[in-house]
């Protein structure tokens, strides 16, 4: 049970719960935006606090498990060395051994995780194989899809759905061969096999939603029955311009289809600001409008969340943004875990 003392400060927000590597705005004397922060607060205490609450490691009980959508574990220097080579030219800078992430799991609060598979070991799936069949309730596994022209990744995939249990596949465009779609053959029969063995899609537009509309409407009208989830929000950050703000709607038109989720995850390549990401509540508040709670997840993206903010900091930061935007215990409880739980046919679900 956590003290009543710490959940005040919690309920406050007056603590910033991370380190970053980025600048953090120092305190300066009250302004116009602070005084309606806190006029904000006021009116809206006794359901932020319960959020706060709810997100804060030390808290009792709770009727969900909080799960990270999207992370990412390799090897250690040792282990590359002995067992799970990185691909070349991938190798490792940060610290992403399975170790350490249960290390920060657990001073989180953090109960389950979807571990993505990682381009550092590209189409070798050894070391997240044996991280899942270690801890087979704790961890659930996204594969990494091999577009190759042979259509020899449609085996792949079919493997390590069925033999090796993964449960959802990552569409990675920047690893098709170059000038190829997402809706070229291989890419298509990819896209289908997933739908038929139940793996949800997730994609990765690192060079922006509006280089890949197209192809993912396509996509999602003639598959219906693949389920789709967008990673990192679509990277569509706080819009600027017209453009930006183009970009956002045509994102958010896409929940016009029931089968596409989308990862409230990796904040610090969301954001304009530094930690706390508050900017992320304005695409957040559109987010659920269109989507819905149940259809977002939050996600760190471990480990390169750690020298941004911490992973606790990571999940921390969702109280800091609930200052921004009305939102209920029920909502925050869709996105810290129900939706991937729900959408992964109750995984990681308290009995």
């Amino acid at each position: 049970m956590a003290s009543s003392s710490a959940a005040a400060v919690s309920c406050r927000f007056l603590s910033p719960l991370a380190t970053t590597s980025r600048t953090l705005l120092s305190s300066t004397l009250p302004t116009a935006a602070t005084s309606r922060r806190r006029l904000l607060l006021s009116t809206t205490t006794p359901t932020i606090c319960a959020a706060a609450m709810a997100v804060s490691s030390k808290a009792g009980p709770a009727s969900f498990k909080v799960v990270d959508s999207h992370l990412h574990v390799w090897a250690s220097p040792l282990q590359a060395a002995d067992k799970y080579p990185y691909f070349p030219g991938q190798e490792a800078t940060l610290r992403g051994d399975v170790d350490f992430l249960l290390e920060c799991m657990d001073e989180a609060g953090v109960e389950g995780a979807l571990i993505v598979q990682p381009i550092n070991h590209m189409f070798d799936h050894s070391l997240v194989t044996s991280v899942l069949k270690k801890y087979p309730s704790k961890f659930m596994g996204c594969c990494l899809a091999n577009p190759a022209d042979d259509g020899s990744g449609i085996k792949q995939l079919e493997h390590l759905i069925v033999q090796e249990k993964y449960r959802a596949v990552r569409f990675n465009p920047n690893l098709w061969p170059s000038g190829q779609k997402m809706t070229n053959e291989v890419g298509r029969s990819l896209f289908a096999k997933a739908g038929e063995l139940g793996a949800p899609v997730g994609i990765m537009v690192m060079k922006g939603i509006s280089s890949y509309i197209q192809e993912i409407e396509e996509l999602c009208t003639d598959y219906p029955e693949t389920t789709v989830i967008f990673d990192h929000m679509a990277f569509c950050k706080p819009p600027t311009n017209d453009d930006e703000e183009k970009a956002f709607s045509s994102f958010l038109n896409l929940s016009r289809f029931p089968q596409v989720y989308v990862k409230y995850s990796a904040l610090f390549r969301i954001s304009r600001e530094a930690y706390p990401y508050e900017d992320t509540s304005q695409l957040l508040s559109r987010v659920i409008s269109s989507y819905g709670a149940n259809r977002i997840m939050w996600g760190s993206d471990f480990p390169y969340v750690v020298p941004e903010c911490g992973y606790k900091g990571a999940k921390e930061a969702i109280s800091h943004v609930l200052g921004n935007i009305a939102l209920s215990s029920s909502d925050l409880e869709w996105i810290l875990g129900k939706t991937v739980s729900q959408l992964f046919h109750g995984a990681w679900v308290t009995p």
